[in-house]
């Protein structure tokens, strides 16, 4: 596969998973974004900030490309997993989109055999090519994008792999999901 096939596969792969983040969001008020739905606070609008941090760190810092604004980041308090009160929905998703635009600026203008620093990782793996972190950050997302999946779904029962794309059994009815989760639970119960 030619450099330029291979580099637009993976884009297409990183777009996906980015517009799927985006759309966790679709339909929900912001207490609902922002609602802390695990122990550790995961919150969808916070996986979107997330997400958005790092490809900023990924495709900038770490591919010496730097996007402009990414020295008023925190990167030291956890502060890439919420929003705060004074950033609305908007202003991260804004954001998120002008990091894709940096992000894809990065993946095209540069060879996937150019090396960068990752800082955060052990020395021996330091240096990956620009195809590794592309792997990485798309696995990432991925990752962030099946926890919004289940977030989405216990907020509102919301499910699906993306808008139009439910990814479900076509016949599967509330009946049918209740029967399903009911046989579930009797399995795991007799396993005890």
């Amino acid at each position: 596969m030619a450099e330029a096939d291979e580099k637009q596969a993976l884009r297409r792969y990183l777009q996906n998973v980015r517009e799927v983040l985006l759309w966790k969001l679709a339909g929900l008020c912001d207490y609902h974004i922002r609602r802390p739905m695990t122990p550790t606070g995961t919150n969808l609008l916070g996986l979107v900030k997330h997400c958005a941090w790092a490809e900023c760190g990924y495709f900038g810092q770490v591919m010496d490309r730097p996007f402009a604004g990414d020295e008023e980041l925190d990167w030291d308090d956890g502060a890439d997993m919420y929003a705060t009160a004074a950033e609305s929905r908007e202003q991260v998703t804004e954001f998120y989109q002008r990091v894709w635009a940096h992000s894809d600026a990065t993946i095209q203008e540069l060879p996937l055999d150019t090396r960068g620093t990752v800082p955060w990782w052990p020395q021996e793996r330091r240096n990956p090519t620009l195809h590794a972190v592309l792997l990485h950050v798309i696995q990432e997302t991925a990752r962030h994008a099946g926890h919004a999946d289940i977030i989405r779904e216990s907020i509102d029962g919301a499910v699906g792999l993306r808008e139009g794309v439910s990814n479900m059994p076509s016949d599967a009815d509330t009946a049918a999901w209740k029967k399903h989760y009911d046989k579930l639970e009797q399995i795991a119960r007799s396993t005890r």
